[in-house]
């Protein structure tokens, strides 16, 4: 019986955060909208993951009315977006009301898919977030963060994937953001996953080490049943498998997408005109486009290695990076076998570097890392040493609990903090997350409406209900 593989075209998130730093505006977006929804995708990813930041830090943008615009643009195709678990789209855990209330409003200014995922693969970390997208109507796709050591093995993904099965998930995303795997480990996990449980996989994974095309290909044939590709303008190097190419390879099979590429061609021809002011802008670095097998021989996440080699330079011990590759091992064993992604693979790297520069192991410690070794991330995939733990944190307690069971409920407090540049009530939730970048962004936006002294009556300001 023929199996339609579903494609997600990661092309307006994804894709351009991978090549670009996020930084694609929504006016570069808009002109191709209209094809794009013709086209019949799985779904559009779209939103979360960096955009969020990106939006308000760089582009001016309100992250909620671009997801308004793009729903409006796109009402045939569901929309999908990349969620950091307790996390959300910020960078520390927040409490269940907080995170209730993003999905709330992200399910309703038009999300249809959410992709959640913990950097620890720590069940407890998601649990509020499933519920509480399931709870909006929303499809809740749970992503196995991928990577590789001696723990890593099929057993341990097997039963993770069991473990997001009985939390509640919709489906099920191997999420391979270093470009780790390989085509027959793709086909031997699919296959020892699918086994075990009854939902949906889908396959994300990046071109960096130059084997996505031929883990997807693998991947389909053992069981997968979506797959997330790009746009070929803005696909290859650190991005994804090229869309065009991978319906092209699928076509008259009986894997077939059912998708046009002549309609694909006409919204590459789109995406090759963007591309070409993005080089010559300097937003798109060509060593982005290219290939690095590094990610295969070190085992370190390509955005990893360039932050240490720039941690390296600015100590002026460049000539450490052997030691520090070599260290990074060391120190993730250490902090019970982090799987590195963001993140855990900043604080990692971070501390390697420190391990190597003063010549002492853990001589200087970050304070990342002694929150990682206490536990304020969650738990670890292999228990932490005792005694490391102690060396590392001293008289401080260690936290065993779901990290965010020890916040308290924060959205009325929050919701005071900014009362008074709320205008929308999705204001308390860029605030939550982005503290003083939001209140940037809020003050730009009152002075374009209001004069650049921002002076307004009561009245004028139409102040939304949260």
């Amino acid at each position: 019986m023929a199996k339609k593989i579903g494609i997600t075209e990661t092309v307006l998130r994804d894709a351009h955060q991978s090549l670009l730093a996020t930084r694609m505006p929504l006016e570069d977006m808009l002109p191709i909208l209209d094809k794009m929804d013709k086209v019949g995708y799985h779904s559009i990813e779209c939103w979360g993951g960096a955009t969020f930041d990106s939006c308000l830090r760089f582009l001016d943008e309100d992250p909620w009315e671009r997801l308004r615009v793009l729903k409006k643009n796109l009402p045939n195709t569901k929309l999908q977006m990349l969620f950091r678990g307790q996390n959300m789209l910020g960078y520390r855990h927040y409490a269940d009301d907080v995170l209730e209330y993003f999905v709330q409003k992200s399910v309703a200014n038009g999300i249809d898919i959410i992709r959640i995922f913990d950097a620890l693969n720590d069940i407890r970390n998601l649990d509020t977030a499933i519920r509480a997208a399931k709870k909006e109507g929303a499809h809740a796709q749970v992503a196995i963060s991928y990577t590789t050591g001696e723990i890593f093995t099929t057993e341990y993904y097997v039963n993770y994937a069991k473990a997001i099965e009985s939390a509640g998930a919709d489906s099920i995303c191997l999420k391979d953001m270093a470009a780790l795997l390989t085509p027959y480990e793709t086909e031997k996990l699919v296959k020892a996953i699918k086994a075990e449980t009854n939902l949906p996989i889908q396959l994300h994974t990046h071109y960096t080490s130059g084997l996505a095309s031929m883990c997807m290909m693998k991947g389909v044939e053992a069981g997968i049943d979506v797959i997330d590709t790009a746009m070929s303008p803005l696909a290859l190097g650190t991005s994804h498998a090229p869309t065009e190419s991978m319906v092209a390879a699928f076509k008259d099979t009986e894997f077939d997408t059912g998708l046009d590429l002549v309609l694909l061609t006409e919204i590459r021809e789109y995406f090759m005109k963007l591309r070409q002011k993005y080089i010559e802008s300097g937003l798109i670095d060509p060593k982005m486009l290219a290939v690095d097998a590094n990610a295969l021989i070190y085992q370190v996440p390509g955005g990893m290695l360039s932050n240490l080699l720039s941690q390296l330079k600015q100590a002026g011990k460049e000539d450490k990076l052997t030691e520090v590759l070599l260290e990074v091992p060391r120190v993730r064993k250490d902090a019970g076998h982090l799987p590195l992604v963001t993140p855990t693979s900043q604080i990692v790297g971070t501390q390697a570097v420190f391990n190597v520069i003063t010549g002492e192991r853990y001589k200087t410690v970050t304070k990342e890392f002694k929150g990682v070794v206490r536990g304020e991330y969650g738990r670890t995939p292999v228990p932490i040493d005792p005694e490391f733990r102690k060396k590392i944190i001293g008289d401080a307690e260690p936290i065993d609990c779901r990290p965010a069971d020890l916040i308290k409920p924060e959205l009325d407090t929050i919701r005071k903090e900014c009362a008074e540049w709320i205008e929308q009530e999705e204001d308390v939730l860029s605030y939550a997350q982005f503290g003083q970048v939001a209140v940037k962004f809020f003050e730009k936006r009152r002075n374009k409406k209001y004069g650049v002294d921002g002076k307004h009556s009561d009245k004028e300001k139409q102040v939304h209900p949260v």
